[in-house]
């Protein structure tokens, strides 16, 4: 392999997820590291770490020179992005290749191309797969309203640059046009620094249904499964799962290949993740974007895969041919993660930064936690709330389903609020056993679930 230390441009769970394929591949590890991260797992973890910047993201993990700067002072060879921050930011892959350091994802042309909402929409509509019957950009009210008479209400505006939910607000009639209009085009500006946005139709019964992909930069792709992301909070992802449960054979594989579909047209390298819509009642899926990094929800799909997703980028970003074909793949069990944070849930879900004074997480077969924290770890105001990933496996869905229900029972954490007494409510919910969600369902249930906290 022609990479021997890799550069870890982030934090918290991720950081140390990646340190862990650094070590199982053998190559060095660096923690790139906030005054604020000095003393975290990732820094004891790594071979070195080095400090960036002071605690503010804007001067130190979302900075590109001084990223940039610590991965050239430490000597390391590659760079891994992670996800959030900078990994799908086209400038730090520019400046890595600049500067002879290999950006662990795909190149800064990719991820420029479908990091633009209306480029990417546009390009896959070519390949002949569905998008979601939308517009152009708007851009004034004048256009919005137009646009809107034409799609139908209820309508989505979203952020041409968007990402993470921000830039996207739902209308459901002409009196709420401009306000809606005006907020989005705000949060957009200030979100990505870019104001374009665009509509679609918004489908109110729906399922977010995404599918991992693997590329090797010169047309070879396999999809390793997909995941179903229905479960979501302010367009946040808030429970995942692999496989898609309720989704028609058929359907998944013509899923699967609309999938390898759009990634062999780019000549896509590294892992990616190709996002769907799917319309429960028209029966229908539609592409909704592709994702140019690793994801949180990453650890479903190597449940059920046996694949160390992280260990593929690095090997794929070393020049080194895809470790599987599609055929020998294979998928057992059923895989299920929700998300853990440091937030008040009766609250509004506020932050609740603090110490954490007991730390114990579920242990046992069928179950991984991916974490950052510990006794005594300092959750600071300066980042997201993110505590850790809590994956369970089971034979069946049923079995993951009671698999959840007695680790979150099992999972203490004192000293910070968190929202394990929120996912353990969510889990022995009906529809949650059943698998019968949709992407409005939280939101649709959010009051009545906070009522038995």
């Amino acid at each position: 392999m022609n990479i021997s230390r890799v550069f870890v441009a982030n934090r918290g769970e991720i950081a140390v997820r990646v340190i862990k394929a650094c070590r199982a591949l053998g190559l060095e590890s660096v923690a790139a590291c906030s005054e604020a991260d000095a003393d975290s797992m990732a820094a004891q973890m790594a071979d070195s770490a080095v400090t960036i910047g002071p605690p503010p993201p804007a001067e130190s993990y979302l900075d590109i020179d001084a990223v940039l700067a610590g991965a050239e002072s430490s000597g390391a060879d590659a760079l891994h992005p992670g996800y959030g921050f900078l990994a799908e930011a086209p400038g730090l892959a520019r400046a890595c290749e600049a500067r002879g350091i290999k950006f662990i994802g795909p190149d800064a042309a990719t991820i420029e191309r479908m990091g633009n909402k209306l480029e990417a929409r546009a390009a896959v509509a070519r390949l002949g797969v569905p998008v979601v019957p939308g517009s152009p950009r708007i851009a004034t009210l004048k256009d919005a309203a137009l646009a809107a008479g034409d799609i139908g209400y209820p309508v989505l505006i979203k952020a041409a640059a968007g990402g993470g939910g921000r830039g996207i607000k739902i209308v459901t009639g002409a009196d709420g046009l401009a306000d809606a209009f005006t907020i989005a085009t705000v949060e957009a500006r200030g979100a990505f620094g870019d104001d374009t946005l665009y509509m679609e139709h918004f489908i109110a019964d729906a399922r977010h249904v995404e599918v991992q992909v693997l590329g090797d930069g010169a047309g070879k792709i396999v999809h390793v499964g997909e995941r179903d992301c229905s479960l979501q909070r302010r367009y946040q992802k808030v429970v995942e799962e692999a496989p898609a449960p309720s989704l028609p054979d058929e359907m998944r594989d013509e899923i699967h290949a609309a999938a390898v579909t759009i990634a062999q047209s780019i000549d896509y390298q590294n892992a990616g993740t190709v996002e769907f819509i799917v319309d429960r009642e028209a029966g229908r899926f539609y592409f909704l974007e592709m994702n140019t990094r690793i994801q949180v929800e990453h650890p479903v799909t190597e449940m059920v895969t046996g694949l160390d997703l992280v260990g593929e980028q690095i090997r794929i970003a070393a020049g080194e041919p895809l470790s599987v074909a599609q055929m020998d793949i294979r998928f057992d069990g059923h895989a299920i993660e929700c998300r853990i944070t440091a937030e008040a849930s009766a609250d509004g879900f506020k932050p609740r930064p603090g110490r954490i004074t007991h730390w114990r997480p579920p242990e046992g077969e069928g179950i991984r936690v991916d974490t950052h924290c510990r006794d005594g770890e300092l959750v600071t105001p300066y980042y997201d709330s993110l505590l850790a990933k809590l994956i369970v496996k089971g034979k069946t869905r049923i079995e993951a389903v009671a698999r959840l229900q007695d680790a979150l029972a099992a999972f203490v954490v004192t000293g910070v609020e968190t929202t394990i007494p929120f996912l353990r409510l969510l889990a022995c919910q009906l529809d949650f056993v059943k698998g019968s969600l949709s992407t409005r369902w939280l939101e649709t249930n959010l009051d009545a679930l906070k009522e038995g906290l």
